[in-house]
């Protein structure tokens, strides 16, 4: 095989091995939103009370409004769920007027394993998450 086939050939298993993690992806995402859900309901059931949910920069230096209402999942508030069913990540970019102005936020397809690749002992099954911040 020449050198030229033979790059095309591993670049096309890379496309099929890129493709194929992100099927996984979306499936594992779909599965964690529907955790996200249930939680939702079982959370607004219970009366689990709300709190607008805070933005902070890598950096430190304060927190940034968010105008979301929800649940923070981890005790450092860097995770929660708005009462929309939506998973944010709560740590982000340092802004500019960030603690003068509120920071929109998207929400992100929630994971199966929250700080999956961190250090150990802090990443955690979603749904062992949802379960403890339900029985709190």
């Amino acid at each position: 095989m020449s050198d030229g086939a033979d790059r095309q050939d591993r670049a096309a298993r890379a496309r099929e091995l890129g493709a194929a993690q992100d099927r996984r992806r979306r499936r594992e995402s779909e599965q964690a939103q529907a955790l996200v859900d249930r939680f939702v309901e079982d959370a607004v059931r219970a009366g689990l009370p709300t709190e607008e949910l805070t933005a902070r920069p890598w950096s430190g230096g304060g927190r940034y409004r968010t105008g979301l209402v929800g649940w923070y999942l981890r005790r450092d508030r860097s995770v929660g769920i708005s009462r929309e069913g939506g998973y944010h990540v709560l740590v982000v970019a340092p802004r500019r007027w960030g603690r003068w102005r509120t920071l929109r936020l998207d929400p992100v397809p929630p994971p199966l394993v929250v700080g999956e690749g961190a250090r150990d002992g802090e990443s955690v099954a979603l749904e062992n998450l949802l379960r403890i911040r339900l029985e709190s």
